[in-house]
């Protein structure tokens, strides 16, 4: 196998054309302020494999403004390392001007003021005319999804996902694995997959009665004279983070050793090249690519990280293509007798304004979303300020929920799960049903209302903070933070489980949670079955409706310490 050194050396001089910080002459447009199609796209091709990268769209088809997390905490080994750093430390990490297009892109900082400059990001016909390109250069060019494709928008939720396979079907994807696709139960997913003319990856998803294989684990290509096995890893928490009873009868999980012979067998067949196509999580794939030698590159999901160059663990490159179509990435291999030589990479930002849509793809996004136009358009109100949601704390969309949630079900206390998706609204924009639904579209969107004594709520967000910031990235199951909306709490990141807690409060009294009184507490997307409740998704409605403009006043329910 090639050493580090070699690896190192050959990988920095062929991607030297891009500068210390990997991004080419997205930072020389910097100085001049001004983006072309041909500038972003300018990519000076080498070594004879590529592969395109897209990843946790969450059924997003039209542009969108979207911004990036003001919280991203790492614990222990991830500590301060990419992707956990933001704003400032971010920029001052990859040698990023403020103020900058790329500034705006993959940071926070500035974003309102930036937004009106730059624009909307994403659009899958923009995204389209790149993957075109690319393959126009490079036609024997892979591109891969990484999953939470079928999920996120009002026109997914009503086709159950057709609309988003339709259009995708245009892009010709040669692979693709999973997450919240499992959320429109097994019957629809088998539907789609049966009709699919690609691969649908997922080495480590499992009939749970007689624990055989349920997907096909990996598909082998020719491409550039080499052969290229493209490994599926499926979201591993589906059955804990999700409505298990939507796929009864399929098991997940990491599944390390499985991992390791799957990749032993594909070397055995004679593979050159070994991708994993993940929706692990960028923590779970760096230490996964630690323990498992023999992977080349791992295409990361589902932490809807973006980073602009790849972080390299022994020989396996991370790549991060970000989320909501608002990034493709495209990565040059050399492959050379059976091993990577050197690598080239980039991560185009898909700006909806500077990159002209393609035609076909366009006509039939319009067409998908034709029938519901008046619903999609239909304004429900005004919002005063930025809404966001995206962080390991309360959004501002969130906070919007949650107080919809109080208010609409008469409760002292509301939890939001911590999703990650969801597109931004700036100050001053209408809220329309799509809008709303961009953040609230699920299969199990019922609005519970139950009572919690103090004791139970702080087991409950113990859990879940355990699920977030252990120290061991096989035991963090995915999402954010529950939002928290009627309380406060502080939380030391750094203490165990059970006691990183403390100074539980409720806002309306301000006196200290009891553990022994009872609360009414209202949320949703529970995984239960037959959780009963309004959809949270009309209950919002409604309560944006009542109030006409949501003007949120500075929330910062969390107190954070053990940065």
């Amino acid at each position: 196998m090639i050493t580090r050194r070699e690896f190192l050396q050959a990988s920095l001089a062929a991607s030297a054309v891009y500068g210390a910080s990997g991004l080419g002459n997205w930072s020389r447009l910097a100085a001049q302020q001004a983006l072309t199609q041909d500038q972003l796209l300018q990519f000076d091709d080498f070594g004879n494999v590529t592969l395109i990268h897209i990843t946790d769209i969450h059924a997003q088809l039209k542009p969108l403004y979207f911004r990036e997390p003001e919280w991203n905490i790492g614990v222990g080994g991830a500590k301060g390392n990419p992707p956990h750093v933001v704003g400032p430390a971010y920029l001052e990490m990859f040698g990023i001007k403020p103020g900058t297009p790329e500034a705006y892109a993959l940071t926070y900082s500035d974003f309102e003021a930036l937004a009106k400059s730059y624009g909307r990001m994403g659009g899958l016909d923009r995204v389209a005319t790149v993957v075109k390109a690319i393959r126009a250069a490079r036609p024997d060019a892979l591109l891969l999804d990484g999953g939470d494709t079928w999920q996120g928008s009002y026109t997914c939720l009503k086709t159950a996902g057709q609309d988003v396979v339709n259009v995708m079907n245009l892009l010709k994807p040669d692979a693709m694995t999973s997450h919240f696709e499992f959320t429109l139960g097994i019957d629809r997913v088998t539907e789609i997959v049966e009709t699919l003319d690609f691969p649908f990856l997922g080495a480590n998803i499992f009939d749970a009665e007689w624990e055989e294989p349920a997907y096909e684990p990996y598909k082998m290509f020719e491409r550039g004279g080499v052969k290229i096995a493209v490994i599926g890893q499926a979201f591993p928490y589906m059955p804990i983070a999700n409505p298990s009873w939507m796929f009864p009868n399929l098991s997940f999980g990491i599944r390390e050793e499985r991992m390791a012979e799957v990749v032993q067998e594909v070397r055995d067949a004679g593979a050159g090249l070994v991708v994993l196509l993940s929706h692990n999580g960028f923590d779970v794939d760096k230490k996964l690519a630690g323990n498992i030698p023999g992977i080349d590159v791992i295409l990361t999901g589902h932490t809807h990280d973006a980073l602009p160059e790849p972080v390299l663990v022994g020989q396996t490159l991370l790549i991060a293509s970000g989320s909501n179509g608002k990034f493709v990435s495209r990565v040059d291999l050399d492959v050379r007798e059976g091993r990577m030589m050197g690598f080239r990479h980039k991560l185009i930002p898909i700006f909806s304004d500077v990159i002209t849509p393609d035609a076909a793809v366009a006509a039939a996004i319009d067409a998908e979303r034709a029938p519901f136009k008046a619903e999609l358009d239909e304004v429900l109100g005004q919002t005063e300020g930025l809404l966001y949601r995206r962080g390991n704390f309360n959004g501002t969309w969130d906070d919007l929920i949650l107080n919809a949630l109080i208010e609409e079900r008469e409760a002292d206390i509301a939890l939001s799960p911590g999703f990650r998706w969801g597109p931004s609204l700036l100050p001053g924009q209408p809220i329309t049903r799509e809008d709303l639904y961009n953040c609230t579209a699920i299969t199990y969107p019922n609005a519970y209302r139950s009572e919690m004594t103090g004791e139970m709520l702080h087991t409950i967000l113990e859990d879940v903070a355990d699920n977030l910031f252990n120290p061991d990235p096989y035991y963090q199951q995915g999402g954010d933070m529950v939002r928290v909306g009627g309380m406060a709490y502080s939380i030391d990141v750094t203490k165990p489980q059970g006691s990183r807690l403390s100074n539980m409060t409720l806002l309306r009294t301000g006196e200290a949670l009891d553990p022994a009184k009872t609360y009414v507490v209202s949320g949703w997307a529970s995984i239960n079955e037959n959780t009963e409740g309004p959809a949270i998704y009309d209950l919002v409605e409604a309560y944006i409706k009542r109030k006409g403009t949501i003007a949120l006043a500075p929330d910062t329910p969390v107190a954070v310490t053990g940065l």
